[in-house]
């Protein structure tokens, strides 16, 4: 896991994501989901690009499935963002870098957040 990129479980995720005074992207995964393999390096990427304005974190739901639940998260990989501890956008399924850096730079430049959407 990238030094960008910390794990959050459910006992400190209002802590380090709601709480956390950032923007915040967190991962949720599970270390038997290809998909999630293959979206966790894309997302070590753009914590390295953007880390030091957004809190990046992976969630693996098999060991925390309180906060997962809590979201309605039914299928993984997604990415949920957070803005002032709020929940503002999310995308389920496997995306290229660009879409995810386009979330990005809406919720750093304050611009209006289209509603949540979900890839087929």
């Amino acid at each position: 896991m990238s030094e960008n990129v910390i794990e959050v479980n459910d006992g400190n995720f209002q802590a380090e994501i709601l709480d956390a005074g950032k923007p915040a992207l967190v991962d949720f995964w599970a270390p038997w989901c290809g998909p999630c393999k293959a979206i966790g390096p894309v997302v070590a990427k753009l914590a390295e690009k953007y880390g030091a304005e957004v809190r990046f974190a992976k969630m693996n739901v098999d060991e925390s499935p309180i906060t997962p639940s809590r979201y309605g998260i039914k299928a993984i990989p997604t990415l949920l963002f957070f803005n002032g501890g709020k929940l503002v956008d999310q995308i389920v399924g496997m995306v290229g870098a660009g879409q995810i850096e386009a979330i990005l730079r809406k919720i750093r430049s304050g611009e209006d957040i289209a509603p949540p959407f979900q890839m087929g």
